[in-house]
Formats: C-alpha cells, structure tokens, sequence
C-alpha cells in the first residue's frame, strides 16, 4: 500500500473557536525509549571527549597557540551539541570516521606537505632564540673563579632514555636547584635529601641515576648544559659540575654573534636559518625558516641527486611492477590448482601455502639474507652454485624479487581463491557447452571476471610494494653500492634512498624527506589513477 506524504495543513477552527495547527505525527525515533546501557556508553564516550579536549587544551595554551584552542573547543562543542540532542541522526555516524580520517590521514599528509617548504632538520628545529641559547651553552668552558657544584644525575622520565636533569648544590649555601634545558629552578629544602658531601640522593619528583646508569649515559650527560645568567652549567665527571662562561655572545645590535675569544662574527642569514661568517662558514646550531621551493629544486638540479633518483625510480617501478606479476602469477596457479574438486587433501595444501602469510616478514627476510649468503648460504649449498647473489647488481634485484615473491604470493592465492569461487559455475559450463577449449575459457571467461574483482587489489599491491622498506632494507640494505656513491644502492627503492639521504652521516634532514616523500605521493598517485581509470571501463566492459 502506498504511503500518502501529507503537510500539517491548514488551522483549524477549536470548538471554542480557537485555532491552532495540528501536531507533527510523533515517530518511532521520537518514542525510542532511552536505556541504561545506551546512556552509560554516552555518558563515558562524552566524558572521554572532554578529558581529550582538555588534555589536548593545556599544550595549546602554553604555546599560545589561540586558532587552534579555538577550533578544539568549537569541535568539543559542536560533538556535545550532536550527541545530546536527537537531530542529525547521519551525523552521529559519519562525525566519528571524518574526525579520525582528519586526524590520522589528512592532517599527517599536510604536515608533510608543509614540512617539504622548509629547513627543518638537524640544527634547524627550533626557533631563533632557542639557536642563540644553545650557541652560549655550547661555548661554555671553565674559567679561573667559575662556581663548583656538587652533581646529582637524574631524569624525569626512565632511567635509559627520559629527559636529563642535574641537582645541583650550592657549596655556600647548601641550596638544592634543579637544572635543565630551560634553566635552574630551586627546589623546597624537605623535597630533596642531601647527604655529608652536598650530592642529592633523593629528591621528589625526580628518579636519581645510580653510577652504572649515568655511566651508560656518560656522552649525552657531558653534552649535556643547564642554561644560566652568567653563562651555563656542565658536568665535569658524574658528581660535580661547574658554572663556566660563554665564549660566544649574541649581539642584537648587529644581529650577530661574536666569539670572545678569536674575535671572529658570525652573521644571521634569516633566508637559511643559521648565522654565517664573511667565509661562508656556518654555525651548527640554527633555526627553522621557509625556503620555498629549494627542497624540490634539489632533487631536479643537483647532479649529485638527480641521477640517482631517476635510476632509482626506474628500478621502483620495475621492481613494483615485478614483484605483483610473480606474486599474482603463482598466486593465482595455485589458486586454480586447487580450485577444481578433483584435487584430494585440498585444505591441507591451502594451509601449507598460506604459511609464509603467517610469519612475520621482518624474520623471514632476515632468514632469506642468510640464505643468500655466498658463503654459507643454503641456496648456493643446495644448487651446488658459487653466486654472490647480495654482491652483484642484477643478482641482488633478482634476490630481492624472488623473495618478495615468496612472502607475496599466499595474499595473491586467498583473494584469487574467493574470487574464483565467486565465479558462477554456469558461465564456464556454457563455454564447455559452445565448443571452447579449457584455455579459451579461461582467457575469455574466468580472466576477465577475474581482473575485474582484483584489479583495484593488484593497484593497492603495486603501491605497497612501491613503498616496501623492509623487503630491500633488511635484505640487501639497498646494496651493492657502486664506488663512486655510496648513498644510491643498485637494488634501493626511492624510500629506502630517501631514508639515506635525509637520515645518514649529515644528520636528519626532515624538510628534504618530506619534499621526496611528495614526488612518491604524487608518482604513486599518478599510476594508481591511470590503473583505476583503466579499470573502470572494465567494470563497464563486464557489467
């Protein structure tokens, strides 16, 4: 029976002679009765929003950082608005996805994208005056006169990895201060517990190293410097330290820095992010700037680079490409062998196929190293054969194909598998019907519905196996190298190059990794439209 759409109509007139307009029909989602379970789940998942909201607040109002508290607390509002009324039904479904896609996909791709446009790296992470801070405080050394301390190590976090901290005791008054990157703080007399020779043995809120475990941190403890008025404190050993002065000062008049000592000036240059003498040389410590399209103009004019991208992308791509085909070829063999009902023992078989599927990649690539090995290799062993397979350029890229096919092709045989059990038995059974032989089937029946269910599963694969770190890096490392570059290896992906440049001997380059991890977003988006777009008028071919 169809259903009538009716409007709430005209007034109408009250026996009292009144008139008012009839009310909305009341619906099911206006009488839904509110349960318990429902109202706890809300109650705990708004209250964990808050907590967010809150916690995620602190942070933005220490780095004064006000567009962005505005937009927490507009979006806090706005979920508290969406889910405490009974409107916007499609909303309460679709905010929770929009918000972690925003999160985890878009905001992570535009992070790199901004990254790309600056210098941001090693010696340029900060801001200017955190570069001034830390060219003092590297200057610092001992002069006649300087303050003694007695030292005590301690960290805020684990004893191995968190954040460094000195207590340190004044020798006249017996004053407890603790000192890090920001500067001393004194310390109340009753947290802390001092014993005969001034050094702190405990003190609330700090986890004191024992000698072993600021022994095993003895290199970051002498880097290590506690910023102050005259200068900067340093260790000297682990249980006394010194208030020592800066031989490098900050001169806001010329907006330079002078070393005290030689004389010599170092200039800011505010388009590079660092302070640069009259020479060209360069003072480590610098700070993060914009420079445009310098990161990108590099990997296009620098020979240095350019060469070696281009011959790394040719072998991405083959390597890309290689590693799909074998994988889906023998994936998909495997899948029509054990297809047909005639094979006995078919369960056991497609478990013994999937186990390469089920161990981890990161050991099992491990192992396939190992197995190449010239020297003790079970391959060369078992073959009788004297290869250097890890040693030479098309050995290795075959190596490294051969064991990606292994770890690849369990994937290609469970969806080959589903897609050919999805296959409707009458479509082959009238090709055999028409004459066709089992080949001309195939080709002309069972492929085509075939590609038209994994075309976008091969497309996905291929942009995986663009971006495979671990299947070059942990088995060839991206070698051999040739002599004349050790930073481009013959069997590197463009990720496993671009690891080398922006993290080897000249240290993190993270404004120069974005800008390449750019070009691979945007080669691998290319391909992956051009396939979809081919496979599309497959779709339509098929449908």
């Amino acid at each position: 029976m169809a259903t009538q759409l009716t409007s709430p109509g005209p007034p109408v007139v009250a026996p009292d002679g009144g008139r008012h307009r009839p009310q909305r029909p009341r619906t099911a989602r206006d009488s839904a009765p509110v349960t318990l379970t429902g109202l706890a789940a809300k109650v705990v998942l708004l209250g964990l929003a808050a907590g967010i909201a809150i916690w995620a607040a602190f942070p933005l109002v220490e780095a004064r950082a006000w567009a962005g508290l505005a937009i927490l607390a507009g979006t806090t509002a706005a979920i508290f608005y969406l889910y405490l009324t009974r409107r916007h039904v499609p909303a309460k479904y679709l905010v929770p996805g929009t918000l972690f896609l925003i999160a985890f996909q878009v905001f992570p791709i535009l992070y790199t994208a901004s990254t790309a446009f600056t210098n941001f790296g090693d010696g340029h992470r900060g801001s200017k005056d955190e570069a001034i801070v830390a060219i003092q405080t590297a200057s610092v050394t001992q002069v006649p006169g300087s303050t003694e301390y007695a030292l005590a190590v301690a960290t805020t976090g684990e004893p191995a990895t968190g954040p460094l901290v000195f207590l340190v005791t004044d020798p006249a008054t017996r004053a407890v201060s603790a000192g890090d990157a920001t500067g001393l703080r004194a310390l109340p007399e009753g947290d802390v517990t001092v014993n005969s020779a001034g050094k702190v043995t405990a003190a609330r809120g700090y986890t004191v190293l024992t000698a072993a475990q600021a022994g095993a941190r003895s290199a970051e403890i002498t880097a290590f410097a506690v910023p102050t008025a005259g200068g900067a404190i340093r260790s000297s050993g682990l249980s006394r330290a010194y208030e020592g002065k800066a031989t490098r000062e900050y001169a806001a008049g010329c907006d330079c820095v002078r070393d005290t000592a030689t004389g010599r000036t170092w200039t800011a240059d505010e388009g590079a992010g660092a302070f640069v003498a009259a020479d060209g040389e360069r003072l480590a410590q610098g700070w993060k700037v914009g420079v445009g399209l310098k990161n990108f103009s590099r990997v296009l004019t620098d020979s240095t680079i350019s060469g070696p991208f281009l011959r790394t992308l040719l072998w991405n791509v083959a390597f890309a490409v290689g590693s799909v085909a074998v994988t889906f070829g023998l994936g998909l063999l495997c899948a029509f062998a054990l297809h047909t009902p005639r094979m006995r023992g078919r369960s056991l078989y497609r478990v013994l196929l999937i186990l390469p599927y089920a161990m981890p990649s990161f050991a099992m690539l491990l192992v396939w190293r190992d197995l190449f090995n010239t020297d003790f290799g079970l391959v060369n062993r078992l073959f009788g054969l004297d290869v250097d397979w890890l040693g030479g350029v098309w050995s290795a890229r075959l190596a490294v194909v051969l064991v990606q096919m292994w770890l690849g092709f369990p994937y290609m045989f469970l969806v080959a598998t589903g897609a050919l059990q999805a296959i409707p038995k009458e479509l082959t059974e009238a090709s055999k019907v028409d004459g066709a032989a089992p080949w001309q089937s195939f080709r002309q029946v069972t492929l085509p519905l075939l590609m038209v269910a994994l075309t976008p599963l091969l497309i996905s694969s291929f942009a995986f196996n663009f971006n495979n770190f671990n299947a070059v890096y942990l088995t060839t490392e991206g070698g051999p190298f040739p002599a004349d570059n050790p930073t481009a290896g013959a069997t590197d992906l463009l990720i496993t190059y671009t690891f080398r440049l922006a993290f080897g001997a000249a240290g993190a380059q993270y404004g120069f990794a974005a800008a390449i991890s750019v070009f691979i977003f945007a080669i691998v988006a290319l391909l992956s439209a051009v396939s979809f777009r081919r496979t599309r008028r497959q779709e339509e071919l098929y449908a």
